[in-house]
């Protein structure tokens, strides 16, 4: 029995939904599956490409402010008697501060969207161990800042991150070539002979063993004295709110400062082209299932109006009017859509828990996170719901126009 405060297009709707109860099952399995795939999919994607662009950026800032590339001015221009131009060479790119960075800093701090911003020393320097010997890369930062943006406690192995004046951070392949470990000295020396001792703090591991093998860290002003930078800095590593924002807030940093800046999307462009290939990859998939599901709700639909031809004769001859009938039939659609959409929403989410469950690292850990985000529910109901409505129009509009006599008769 239909409750009495339901309007006639809704009985009449759900009527004849209950009356082809194959065809509403079956259609209702189709838009399941399409909006089950579209779920799954959108939320495996988006933990993927989350966990690429946590693990890249994990070690990295988003942008790297750099002082302005030294180029090459001719004192003057040739003559045309002159047989013999003098020969310019490009300048050597010498490690050099960034002018008034802590002014710069605090500019940079108060934009909008911008997080954390610290400033580093970073040179090339000699790792002397007895009669070993590494070319390493030497970063000089502030703990308290830089930790925020490169999470290097957390790849602590062994000892602690402690950075004070005669603290060192190294790699795990480094500490193995040298024969090192946490406690133990190694002389650090510049290209001009410079050098100091330092002691181990900790040893980390970056996941790469490129890195693990060159890679060091110390404190900001050990890195200055060393590197011949007395009171500068060679960078400034800023990260912000939105990763996807970056270019965009360094072209603005770089309007409103002079400096270079450089953001992960444009040092990173063949990654960055990677993930926009997944993105579109995703929004294609979704596209086409979503197509499918409009193409099964219309056909159903189609067919539904040729059986109740008579019907829906019977109907208009009784003085429903054609707006009636129109909704009768979109209404089937939109509920064939919202009930496909909810029992695909939760075999969407069935399959993502059983991925967490299934799809494992060596240690069990899931390979990546998945988020049940409910806006992709949410967006997943409207979405088909809306394709049920828009696969609908043909056919009402069909049914609408038939003239009751010849429906009858026919």
């Amino acid at each position: 029995m239909f409750k009495p405060w339901l309007p006639f297009e809704w009985i009449v709707a759900i009527r004849f939904l209950r009356e082809g109860r194959m065809q509403t099952v079956f259609i209702l399995v189709g838009v399941a599956i399409g909006v089950g795939v579209i779920v799954f999919m959108s939320a495996l994607l988006a933990g993927l490409q989350g966990n690429f662009i946590a693990r890249v950026l994990s070690a990295q800032s988003h942008i790297q402010l750099l002082p302005p590339k030294e180029v090459t001015r001719t004192l003057r221009p040739a003559t045309p008697s002159e047989v013999d131009a003098a020969i310019v060479q490009p300048p050597l790119q010498r490690l050099k501060s960034i002018d008034q960075w802590q002014s710069l800093i605090t500019h940079v701090r108060e934009m909008a969207d911008v997080t954390v911003v610290a400033p580093v020393v970073s040179g090339s320097a000699l790792a002397v161990r007895g009669s070993a010997s590494r070319a390493i890369s030497l970063t000089g930062v502030e703990p308290e800042g830089y930790f925020q943006i490169v999470k290097l406690p957390e790849k602590i192995v062994r000892g602690t991150p402690r950075l004070t004046g005669q603290d060192m951070l190294i790699g795990t392949d480094l500490a193995s070539d040298l024969g090192v470990d946490v406690g133990d000295k190694l002389r650090v020396a510049n290209a001009a002979g410079v050098a100091t001792t330092l002691t181990i703090s900790g040893v980390f591991d970056l996941g790469n063993k490129g890195a693990n093998q060159r890679s060091t860290f110390v404190s900001l002003r050990t890195a200055q004295s060393l590197l011949g930078l007395l009171g500068g800095v060679s960078s400034i590593e800023v990260t912000v709110r939105d990763v996807y924002a970056a270019e965009v807030i360094a072209q603005r940093i770089q309007a409103a400062t002079g400096v270079q800046a450089d953001s992960w999307i444009k040092t990173g462009a063949q990654f960055f082209a990677a993930v926009s290939a997944q993105s579109t990859a995703n929004t294609a998939i979704r596209f086409f299932v979503g197509l499918s599901v409009a193409f099964g709700i219309a056909s159903v639909l189609v067919v539904s109006v040729v059986q109740k031809s008579r019907e829906i004769g019977i109907m208009r001859a009784m003085g429903i009017s054609r707006g009636q009938v129109l909704r009768v039939f979109l209404l089937q659609g939109g509920l064939l859509g919202w009930g496909g959409a909810v029992l695909g929403c939760a075999v969407g989410a069935l399959g993502l828990v059983l991925w967490q469950h299934m799809a494992l690292n060596a240690d069990g850990t899931p390979l990546f996170a998945l988020v049940l985000d409910p806006t992709l529910f949410v967006l997943a109901l409207g979405l088909a719901t809306l394709t049920g409505l828009a696969a609908a129009y043909a056919p009402a509009l069909r049914a609408a126009r038939l003239d009751p006599v010849e429906a009858i008769h026919g």
